[in-house]
């Protein structure tokens, strides 16, 4: 393919994309594939001879788009939003054209600096601290992860490096793997798996802390489990609080929680994965209150600000930790302008090597729908989250199992968890709308994410009618079967 046919194909491809996220809403949200469809539709092996683009691109259609999860569309309301803009599509065009792999500054200084830039930008978009922002000399900054989960892992391999080096300096009898058998990292009971993985990779024990009635981590309950664990010998040297946790969107008590943390010698990270995008409205901004006292924060811009996958963005107040564990300097990385203080290597604050251009589409999104753009995406999907929230409570049979705050609504029907187990199988298996479920405490909980950028309100009615339609449906079934039952 030369540039010539690159332009044509690629005005085509435009095309198709813009007619797929167009028409979006006219196909089945979920595929009618069982697992292992794909191979027998493609050759065994890789063709000798090159295939024209129009072979490829028929193949789509038939192969690919059968098996597609729609995530953008408007009757998608599993997990959390996955973010998607015409601007970002557009810069991620961009970033593949330039294809530059961004480790360090010299490695291509535009891709280093504009992140820099940008990570500003949307601190203060959300009022981080300034100890946060690299600006005006500052000891923090940001830096875009792939995701949240490489940004807890991040975080904890720099707090374990950082208290392994400050006890070792306090007690220099006692060896590297002496230290490592006795700390102690600790999340909410509520926290997101990624959390345990990372302390999994990191070699370190994991504690969960109890959240309180309304699911959230409470200073008490952290301080208790520190005193004990102490008392045991052992070291805690960092604790995850989340905002917006993934099972029901709770916020864990960062104003008590932040202190301990200080006080202890604990980094404190705080994962903001979903919730993180709200606080640049300023009235969802008192939900951050607290972040004074963290040592990284981190949210998902690619969840919920328009976006496209990835771009997790992460900041440090201070941005030697991160660097202090993981800098590694062979001489084919190296460049003049590495020890001036003047630049930034980003290899040194993540786990892989290479990066791409992902600034970009931050930039993009940011200049092309301004803060007020975005802060209307956010508050409309709030909006949508209370319109089916005040739907769920008009029906007696359903109950609200969460405080709703943004756009995650937990409900169930009033009953047994087999009996809400089976609603959520008619529900998935009759692919208008999908949902997925949680447990909270031992209850089986279904959850409604708003997700797509396009959906409206028509949507949300659409779908509790049909929500209501399979339950009225189901609970009839449950009852002519408990009929049966007494009667034999």
């Amino acid at each position: 393919m030369d540039a010539a046919e690159f332009r044509k194909r690629g005005k085509e491809m435009v095309d198709y994309i813009a007619d797929y996220l167009e028409t979006i809403d006219k196909r089945q949200v979920f595929p009618d594939v069982e697992p292992g469809y794909l191979r027998p539709l493609i050759a065994d092996c890789a063709p000798q001879d090159p295939e024209s683009f129009e072979d490829v691109f028929k193949d789509i259609e038939k192969i690919i788009m059968p098996g597609v999860t729609h995530w953008h569309s408007p009757y998608f309301f599993a997990y959390f939003p996955a973010a998607s803009s015409f601007p970002a599509l557009l810069a991620d065009m961009l970033c593949g054209g330039i294809g530059c792999v961004g480790f360090s500054w010299a490695a291509s200084p535009a891709c280093t600096e504009l992140e820099t830039v940008v990570l500003d930008w949307l601190g203060k978009m959300i009022n981080l601290p300034e100890e946060f922002l690299a600006e005006k000399d500052g000891q923090g900054g940001g830096v875009i992860q792939g995701s949240a989960s490489e940004a807890t892992l991040v975080s904890l391999l720099a707090a374990r490096t950082k208290t392994i080096r400050r006890v070792q300096s306090e007690k220099p009898e006692l060896t590297e793997a002496d230290i490592m058998g006795r700390l102690v990292a600790y999340a909410s009971d509520q926290a997101h798996t990624s959390v345990e993985r990372a302390a999994l990779i990191g070699g370190v024990k994991i504690k969960n802390v109890s959240s309180d009635d309304a699911f959230s981590v409470c200073g008490s309950a952290l301080k208790k489990v520190l005193d004990e664990d102490k008392a045991s010998g052992l070291i805690p040297f960092f604790f995850c609080a989340t905002l917006g946790t993934t099972p029901c969107c709770s916020f864990d008590r960062l104003l008590e929680l932040g202190p301990i943390c200080n006080k202890e010698n604990i980094w404190m990270h705080i994962d903001a994965a979903y919730a993180g995008s709200a606080f640049i409205c300023p009235e969802f901004r008192h939900l951050l209150n607290g972040v004074e006292f963290a040592d990284s924060f981190n949210f998902n811009p690619h969840k919920w600000l328009l976006v496209n996958f990835d771009c997790s963005a992460m900041w440090v107040k201070k941005r030697s930790d991160l660097i202090g564990a993981f800098k590694l300097e062979p001489l084919y990385l190296q460049h003049h302008h590495q020890d001036s203080g003047l630049v930034t290597d980003y290899r040194h604050w993540q786990i892989p090597l290479g990066r791409r251009f992902r600034s970009l589409k931050l930039w993009f999104v940011l200049r092309m729908y301004g803060v007020t753009g975005l802060q209307e995406h956010i508050r409309k999907h709030v909006r949508l989250s209370h319109q089916f929230e005040h739907l769920v409570r008009q029906d007696e049979r359903f109950e609200i199992c969460a405080e709703v705050i943004l756009g995650l609504v937990c409900f169930r029907l009033k009953g047994s968890n087999e009996l809400n187990e089976a609603l959520l199988k008619s529900i998935n298996e009759a692919k208008k709308i999908h949902l997925v479920p949680c447990h909270l405490r031992e209850k089986f909980v279904l959850r409604f994410a708003i997700c797509s950028r396009m959906v409206e309100s028509t949507h949300i009615k659409s779908a509790w009618q049909h929500i209501s339609q399979l339950a009225t449906d189901l609970l009839k079934t449950w009852e002519q079967n408990h009929h049966q039952q007494k009667q034999q």
